[in-house]
């Protein structure tokens, strides 16, 4: 028992922390960038404060007395499983006062460093067909964003908004990229958020809500002008970005992200609070056809559904660095990812991306425009129909994007109003009906990466115009369909390709029975025999992990933590 204790200390000290494990997947994509994202912090930060490895401690005595406890009750010592049953709740009254200031002084710390975002400035407020909109005065980034009809629900963080105030933390409004001279090696990267200033707000007209100069929240020698607009677009909020190239000299730019800033912050809030308050969201990285869908926690309506404005292709998916690292409560901020060449070059070398990696190129005083638009759906279910009211392509996979090699899968596919095959919500009819035929779309080409690895046949349509086509997985892995409709738009849809269904059936329950077999008479936490978790990046069982759930047997009890290999 002591060596066990001895051993958790070890690991603790030593700082072998979860951090990386938190977002480790077998799969790769934005999980694995999570990960690099997180290695890069880790290089680079400073010793662990004291009040976490109190945090540790405190969860690892916990699980010590907790054993005990149990090995008492065994022994039939009812005296001493008593005494350490009083001292395992003190223990974890302890641990939740430590916890929960931790999270309260963190917050504190925030609120008292020197803000940037000029809250003291006040605030523009806006009403459009869906939302309450406010904006910083200052910066003008989201400050509020409240869908019409829900009670005052509000997809912005609005009530962590001065703990946000300071340098650093990315708002809805803000804009990340990296750029060099074309013809040079080295990526610069730039951010509204790093040296935030007050912006230079310009005149507006017509259905443009705010406008602003973003050069006095970037370095001076930054080669491109940056103007954000707040739109309006047939009743539809819309984020805008127009940039241009003010140098003499060619600029590519080799990644650019839109922060997705939504309140998925569940840290010190009660359940409760946690379900009326908090979103999460679901990213497709489809480019083109790409979405964002942000729904609230407690599963009603209205959801928010976020769509490429003009030529922005969701790209990538990327874990922004914040001053705050990412928690249980807390998955971190992320970001809509255009352009991603300079990450696959750096951090992201190495790991196989949803889509291919792309950068672009500014001639001299040429400008580009990216944008995303705002959409809401009136609950979780009608997220397709409000995709198609509002022209946008979408898919559906039949039974899903896993296929078994002996199994033939259908794909759906729709880009028009008129043929979806659904009911339209009401509030979106009549803009569906004011369509007319050039609102639809023909698929153009379907490709198919890597080559071969799945086949595609074209079946008769649906009744009601949708596309349909059988496929058939024939080689082992993932694999990329990439959809081009005839205005050039291009989707893409990820697949994994695995054995017949049997046979993958089979070797996932030899897996279980042999290498996540758990058989240790020594165990001193008595987990043994049992299925355990298992790392599959260093091939192991993972017996030890401050995250109880990991290393225990509640929750999924190991079974969906590890897979067969090939």
């Amino acid at each position: 028992m002591t060596s066990k204790l001895k051993c958790y200390l070890e690991h603790i000290f030593s700082r072998r922390r979860c951090d990386e494990k938190v977002a480790r997947r077998e799969t790769s994509g934005y999980h694995r960038q999570h990960v690099r994202a997180l290695k890069g912090r880790n290089k680079t930060s400073a010793a662990p404060p004291a009040r976490e490895i109190l945090t540790d401690l405190f969860q690892t005595f916990h699980l010590w007395l907790l054993s005990c406890c149990r090995f008492a009750a065994q022994a039939k010592l009812f005296r001493h499983t008593l005494s350490i049953l009083v001292i395992s709740n003190l223990l974890s009254f302890s641990f939740y006062i430590t916890t929960n200031t931790h999270a309260q002084n963190t917050q504190t710390q925030n609120q008292s460093a020197s803000a940037t975002l000029g809250l003291e400035q006040g605030f523009m407020e806006f009403e459009t067909p869906d939302f309450k909109l406010k904006l910083v005065k200052a910066s003008q980034t989201i400050a509020a964003l409240q869908p019409k009809g829900a009670n005052g629900f509000d997809f912005a963080p609005a009530d962590r908004l001065e703990a946000r105030a300071k340098d650093g933390y990315y708002h809805l409004g803000d804009l990340l990229l990296r750029a060099r001279v074309a013809g040079s090696d080295k990526w610069q990267e730039y951010s509204t958020a790093t040296a935030r200033k007050p912006v230079q707000a310009l005149t507006v007209s017509g259905q443009t809500l705010a406008l602003a100069d973003l050069s006095s929240t970037l370095p001076d020698n930054f080669p491109i002008q940056i103007t954000r607009s707040w739109i309006l677009d047939n009743g539809r909020l819309v984020l805008r970005f127009d940039l241009k190239n003010r140098t003499s000299e060619i600029i590519q730019i080799g990644a650019l992200s839109i922060p997705m800033i939504f309140n998925n912050m569940l840290t010190v809030r009660t359940l409760q609070q946690a379900h009326e308050t908090c979103s999460f969201f679901d990213p497709y990285i489809g480019q083109d056809a790409g979405y964002l869908q942000v729904t609230r926690l407690k599963g009603s309506g209205p959801s928010l559904v976020v769509v490429p404005e003009g030529k922005t292709p969701f790209e990538a998916y990327q874990l922004l660095n914040e001053p705050v690292r990412p928690l249980q409560t807390f998955e971190g901020a992320f970001a809509w990812t255009v352009h991603s060449q300079a990450y696959a070059e750096n951090e992201w070398r190495g790991v196989e991306q949803w889509n291919t990696p792309t950068s672009t190129t500014l001639a001299p005083n040429e400008t580009k425009t990216y944008g995303v638009k705002f959409l809401v759906s009136d609950e979780i279910r009608n997220i397709e129909k409000t995709l198609a009211a509002n022209q946008r392509p979408f898919a559906v996979g039949i039974p899903g994007y896993i296929l078994p090699m002996d199994l033939d899968a259908k794909l759906f596919l729709n880009y028009s109003v008129l043929s979806t095959g659904f009911s339209l919500p009401s509030k979106q009819t009549k803009q569906a009906k004011a369509c007319t035929q050039n609102c639809k779309h023909d698929v153009s080409s379907i490709t198919v990466e890597p080559k071969d690895a799945i086949t595609i046949r074209e079946d008769k349509p649906t009744r009601n115009g949708l596309k349909v086509y059988t496929l058939r997985g024939k080689n082992w892995g993932r694999a990329r369909l990439t959809i081009t409709y005839d205005d050039n738009t291009k989707q893409t849809i990820n697949y994994y390709v695995i054995k017949p269904s049997s046979q993958a059936v089979s070797d996932l329950g030899n897996f279980l029975m042999t290498k996540q077999w758990f058989d240790d008479a020594n165990d001193p936490f008595r987990r043994s025999p049992s299925v355990m978790s298992y790392d599959r990046e260093t091939d192991k069982i993972v017996t030890q992990d401050s995250r109880v759930w990991i290393v225990g047997l509640g929750d999924e009890g190991g079974s969906g933590s590890g897979s067969p290999p090939q």
